[in-house]
């Protein structure tokens, strides 16, 4: 038996002020997770591998075969493609039932009806759908049941590569852990490649193997997960991952900052560097502190909102610094105040890498 085909991708699409110009690699070994801010160009990649966007340039190969190349004015039409899409809305038929409408790609593939109805039924089956609603249209199902209906009817055609946009941000709460839980065991067992654009950092985290990081169209970052936590490369992955990170330029004991300002650094590295703080490495205090801290500067409290256990407050100087206390700690500091505090890091807490 031959291998499942892998993807190749390089996609470049002008579509208004978004300028896409990607590369993009995955095999069926892994399910990759693209994530970045919203209008970073994520959909607009998936619609551009299904077909549903042209591209301007570029070449994209699902193994041998060739689904698009600008150059050789090759353009395959989304119902050609051993492609299956499920979308954040499910875009489901909404005359069918939730049987029929996975079966619909079944018999679109050449299943006789009987067998069709029989395989969606066993799908439906994989993918937790309660048995007495299969009868019902999607206007009779909820957000979650819908979502589990178009994920049964793209697997069940066994594509070659699945490709999931948002596929759990139209869910309610409730019903998202849940199915979170089912997509990671249907992902991990399809033998296509998977593809999955989430804006949350839980969906990546617990359906994917790897990250691809776009921003403002182009790749900032990509590889496995805990590579890419822990050693992000841009403001928006360390927030993603509620982290503070600083770019500058590494020289001795100190990293200088392009607004002037410096960090005293424990690690001997030289040149452009990334400097990464986690919020409760922070310390906060209302008066100059004491102390052995090396890192020590004024600036301004200004937001403040409380995660479970923990408070976050961002403090806006020179730098700009995110810090994680107790809620205690937030009351006795009157944070909730805002006005002067004065920050204080070790040195020995800044993680630097090179840029």
């Amino acid at each position: 038996m031959s291998a499942p085909p892998a993807l190749r991708a390089e996609v470049g699409v002008r579509l208004g002020a978004l300028d896409l110009d990607v590369t993009l690699d995955a095999s069926p070994e892994e399910v990759v997770a693209v994530v970045g801010p919203n209008g970073a160009g994520k959909s607009t990649l998936l619609r551009a591998l299904a077909g549903l966007v042209r591209l301007d340039r570029g070449r994209v190969t699902l193994g041998d075969d060739v689904m698009d190349d600008v150059r050789a004015h090759v353009h395959l039409p989304p119902e050609r493609r051993p492609v299956a899409v499920v979308f954040q809305d499910s875009v489901l038929f909404p005359h069918l039932s939730a049987l029929d409408n996975v079966a619909y790609g079944l018999r679109a593939r050449g299943a006789r009806k009987a067998d069709a109805r029989r395989q969606a039924g066993d799908w439906l089956d994989r993918v937790g759908l309660d048995g007495g609603r299969r009868a019902a249209r999607p206007s009779g199902l909820s957000g979650g049941q819908a979502q589990r209906v178009a994920l049964a009817r793209a697997l069940a055609t066994e594509p070659a590569l699945l490709l999931l946009d948002e596929p759990l941000s139209a869910v309610d709460a409730i019903a998202k852990g849940r199915l979170r839980r089912v997509l990671r065991e249907q992902l991990a067992g399809s033998p296509a490649v998977r593809i999955v654009v989430t804006h949350d950092p839980v969906d990546a985290m617990a359906l994917a193997d790897r990250l691809v990081v776009i921003e403002d169209g182009r790749v900032t970052q990509h590889g496995p997960i805990a590579e890419v936590t822990t050693r992000p490369r841009s403001e928006w992955v360390a927030r993603l991952v509620g982290l503070n990170l600083f770019r500058g330029q590494a020289g001795h004991d100190r990293l200088l900052l392009p607004d002037g300002s410096a960090l005293t650094i424990a690690t001997a590295v030289r040149g452009p560097a990334f400097a990464l703080v986690h919020p409760r490495a922070v310390t906060l205090h209302r008066n100059r502190p004491e102390g052995s801290a090396r890192n020590v500067w004024a600036g301004e409290a200004s937001v403040l909102h409380h995660e479970g256990d923990r408070a976050r407050v961002q403090v806006d100087g020179a730098p700009s610094i995110v810090a994680e206390v107790t809620p205690a700690a937030a009351a006795e500091l009157r944070l909730a105040e805002g006005g002067g505090i004065w920050v204080s890091v070790k040195a020995t807490e800044i993680d630097v890498y090179p840029d």
